[in-house]
């Protein structure tokens, strides 16, 4: 096992990213920010709670959105869903998806079908705490990312949040 990010690193990240978003969106009110199901949460909920304290005051729109049944993969592999918060309308928002680690794109495709349910957006970014650059299967790039790792088909990356840290192994 290798430690990618330890405590203090993962939490420096996480604030970066959120500080890289608002960076480039000055206005909250076209923002619209989805973590993905169920790892993407606790790494969405971090950076809204960090863009929450740099905008007081302001709404941050914010939701969880589950791509089980958006999966090219549903047949081969038994998944329990997990719940979908978007009490909003995306058309004509920036969407910002936020999800922990990026690998081969098949989920951020499957949340880019699921984003239809809601509306048209203006436009998709994608933010993820790990990029995995090789063996990607989809032409998906993230527009933010923490870390960028080169690994092989046999590793993992985990993000431990009980532990907070990102490991290799």
């Amino acid at each position: 096992m290798i430690t990618i990010l330890d405590k203090q690193q993962l939490h420096l990240t996480i604030l970066r990213l959120s500080n890289q978003l608002m960076e480039n969106h000055l206005h909250l009110n076209e923002l619209v920010f989805i973590g993905l199901q169920p790892r993407g949460v606790q790494v969405s909920k971090m950076m809204v709670d960090n863009i929450q304290q740099l905008y007081p005051g302001e709404k941050v729109t914010y939701g969880i959105l589950d791509i089980t049944f958006y999966r090219d993969d549903i047949r081969q592999e038994l998944r329990v869903a997990s719940k979908t918060e978007i009490p909003f309308s995306i058309e004509g928002k920036k969407v910002i998806l936020i999800d922990d680690v990026l690998y081969t794109g098949r989920t951020i495709r499957a949340a880019l079908d699921a984003l239809q349910d809601f509306g048209r957006p203006q436009k998709v970014e994608l933010c993820v705490l790990v990029d995995r650059r090789f063996n990607r299967e989809l032409p998906i790039q993230p527009d933010y990312f923490g870390k960028a790792i080169d690994t092989v088909f046999s590793q993992k990356v985990k993000v431990e949040w009980d532990k907070e840290q990102v490991i290799l192994y």
